[in-house]
């Protein structure tokens, strides 16, 4: 909607309804009564050097008029100068912001596009808006995925930790150090193995959330029982397959370069294809995940098919590259410093309680809490961010404020 100034002119000053002032000299006063005098000429601007006219015969001459400003009020000298201008400021003022109608706002976010601060508020205000779906529901998934995850990874732990622990034996090690040292590498192995596991979880959990957000985009809330009737999760999870997929068939590329090179002697090859190939692995992994971001919004929120949905959310991101990698980067940086407010005193925790009991048991189970809290906070709040990412490429790029104006006022 443009203002009233966007077309170069600028309002009309009040004008005095009742004409401009006169701008000539004040007339000759009259005489006394029974002067006798003659009557005085009409009063004419004079010319330039001109004498005065005289005034009557025994007539005192006439006050001088009070110098005023050109600007200043007709008749009215209490009115400042400029009377009928623009306050300073004002709408229609020389270089104040032109009037704009005020953003409709039915939920969490006002629908016009977002800034940063609009988009981290908005994605807060997702959580509070409907607390039971996005904290309760992730805190019921998130635990059962970690529960699964950790029963995994403490079998596969104590698998690692024999097979090491006899390796070490075999390499001349002491039974004490080859203790310690199957301890260490088995914990962190099995967590490393076993992590894969929660990208279906995740995929799920996020997928769930931003339909809960893009209600409250519109000042709905839904129910657990709306969200879980909600079938096109599955596409999600697809897509996270095929991306952790993706990223594993990369990485095992790039160490396998690096391997053949170190056994075919050509340390100083495989130290540059190290460095060079993980800042290009870097990279790229930058560059797909700003691509495919707003790929899980549309494939739950859209209602078309998997590759048709994915391409356009591809075509959506265009354009915006950087405005939607430099978000997400500082939403997730946020989100790591939350994780670890939260897992390094699970981890110091559990380390204290592994040191005096010597259970190896004790160590994953405090982690797994720790884990459950963070990946809790992390995954709801990421995907609430993602979800108000979608809505303001959208807004910018196909006016999707209108749609969800008039969304907002059917619901109503």
């Amino acid at each position: 909607m443009t203002s009233p100034q966007d077309d170069g002119t600028a309002p009309a000053p009040w004008a005095s309804p009742a004409g401009p002032p006169v701008s000539g000299p004040p007339s000759a006063a009259p005489g006394p009564p029974g002067a006798g005098q003659a009557p005085a000429p009409a009063p004419a601007p004079p010319g330039w050097g001109a004498p005065p006219v005289p005034t009557g015969w025994g007539t005192p001459p006439p006050a001088p008029a009070p110098q005023q400003t050109p600007t200043a009020a007709w008749g009215d000298p209490s009115v400042p100068p400029g009377w009928g201008a623009t306050p300073p400021g004002a709408v229609g003022a020389p270089g104040a912001p032109p009037w704009q109608v005020p953003a409709l706002q039915p939920g969490i976010i006002p629908l016009r596009p977002l800034g940063l601060g609009e988009i981290l508020d908005g994605a807060v205000r997702a959580v509070r808006a409907n607390p039971s779906v996005m904290f309760g529901l992730s805190a019921v998934v998130v635990t059962i995925a970690v529960a699964l995850q950790t029963l995994v990874q403490l079998y596969v732990s104590s698998l690692l930790g024999a097979g090491l622990g006899d390796l070490a034996v075999e390499q001349g090690a002491t039974p004490a150090d080859a203790a310690v040292a199957s301890e260490l590498f088995a914990t962190s192995g099995g967590q490393a193995l076993t992590m894969p596991l929660l990208v279906p979880v995740t995929s799920v959990l996020t997928g769930l959330l931003i339909v809960s957000v893009s209600r409250s985009v519109l000042g709905q809330r839904v129910a657990v029982r709306e969200v879980w009737r909600t079938r096109r999760v599955w596409l999600l999870v697809g897509f996270g397959l095929l991306q952790l997929a993706a990223s594993l068939l990369v990485a095992a590329l790039w160490l396998g370069a690096v391997v053949a090179l170190a056994t075919a002697g050509a340390a100083g090859a495989a130290v540059a294809a190290a460095l060079l190939g993980g800042v290009l692995l870097l990279a790229l992994l930058a560059w797909a995940t700003a691509r495919t971001l707003l790929v899980p919004p549309a494939l739950m929120l859209e209602g078309k098919k998997f590759w048709s949905t994915v391409a356009r959310a591809w075509r959506l991101t265009r354009g915006s590259f950087w405005r939607l990698l430099g978000i997400y980067l500082l939403a997730n940086l946020l989100v790591t410093v939350l994780m670890y407010l939260v897992v390094v005193p699970a981890g110091l925790v559990a380390g204290f309680l592994t040191t005096t009991t010597g259970s190896d048991d004790l160590t994953v189970l405090v982690s797994a809490i720790g884990q459950v809290v963070g990946l809790t906070l992390s995954t709801t709040f990421l995907a609430a961010v993602v979800a108000l990412l979608y809505v303001d490429v959208r807004i910018r790029r196909e006016g999707l404020d209108l749609e969800l104006a008039r969304a907002a006022a059917g619901g109503a």
